[in-house]
Parts: C-alpha cells; sequence; structure tokens
C-alpha cells in the first residue's frame, strides 16, 4: 500500500487542462443573444431550470453560466425560482415516472409563449436510462420541446448558442 501511495505522489497527473474559450467570442455570442432577447421580448429572458431526473452533469454546466467567466446575467437573462415568471423552462435529464406529474405541472404553470428547451442526450431521448422501468423517456414524450442542445453535457457555450437559436427561430 505505501508502495502504491508513493508511486502516485512522484507521479504528475494524467488528465488535461480544458482549451480555454475564446474571451471575444463568448462577449460576442453574449451581446447577439442580449439582443435577440429584448428585441424578442422587450426585457431579458427569465429561465426557469427543471431537473427531470439527470445525472447532474447538464446542471453543472448550467451552473457555470453563472460564474463569474461566463456570467449569463450580464447578457441579459436571468433564473428565476417560479415557473409563473418564466420565458424559458430548461429541463435536463430523462423524465423519470416519479417526475412526470411535477414537469407536466411546471409547464402548465409558465405562462404564454413559453419556450422548452431539452437539454442533453439523455432530455431528447432519455439516453443511457431510456428503457428503464423507472424513465418515461425523453422530454418531448410528456411536454412540447422548441428546441434540443444536444451532449452529455453540453458545454456552456452550446448552451448560450442554443438559446440564442431559440430566441432568432421562434
Amino acid at each position: 500500500m505505501r508502495k502504491l501511495l508513493l508511486q502516485n505522489l512522484w507521479r504528475l497527473p494524467l488528465t488535461i487542462p480544458a482549451p480555454a474559450p475564446s474571451g471575444q467570442a463568448l462577449a460576442e455570442l453574449g451581446a447577439k443573444v442580449d439582443q435577440a432577447a429584448r428585441q424578442r421580448l422587450g426585457r431579458s429572458l427569465a429561465i426557469r431550470e427543471v431537473d427531470a431526473g439527470s445525472c447532474n452533469g447538464c446542471e453543472l454546466e448550467i451552473h457555470a453560466l453563472n460564474n463569474a467567466f461566463y456570467d449569463l446575467e450580464r447578457f441579459g437573462f436571468h433564473f428565476v425560482a417560479s415557473p409563473r415568471h418564466a420565458d424559458v423552462l430548461l429541463v435536463t435529464g430523462p423524465v423519470t415516472t416519479n417526475m412526470r406529474e411535477a414537469l407536466e405541472r411546471t409547464y402548465a404553470a409558465a405562462p404564454d409563449p413559453k419556450w422548452v428547451v431539452a437539454i442533453g442526450d439523455c432530455g431528447r431521448d432519455g439516453g443511457v436510462f431510456a428503457k428503464s422501468y423507472a424513465c418515461a423517456g425523453g422530454v418531448a414524450e410528456v411536454i412540447p420541446v422548441d428546441l434540443h442542445i444536444p451532449g452529455c453535457p453540453p458545454a456552456p457555450m452550446q448552451l448560450l448558442e442554443g438559446l440564442l437559436a431559440l430566441l432568432q427561430v421562434n
């Protein structure tokens, strides 16, 4: 045991650093998103995130949007605690049978016009959990979905690009 511990102390980590996203590209993307939201809604975009039974990988990337690097608030987005104040529902994970009714109620509580974005591969079709007895399937099998953002999990830049596409198309 001691030998293994000493070997691991002298070795360098096997991980490599993540590539740094371009600050200029992020600023340009954020400006486009903010302009589209204000043009479409006349105000900033309110987002309600709903975990329908995920592994929390997508939630970590969504929460990264609020960190000091991405700072989603500067682009005119903000997360709200109630679906009654939301313009967009970000739904992550496959919909479990226990969360099906809660997701339907959340969708019904959100005012019109509302958009639903299914995040990740699990949100699209259930992902690796699709054939589970506890899984009701992807988000589109429970509520209407306007946009899917693929990935396992999608990167924060992909999430911003997806929100921009949602504002420009709808």
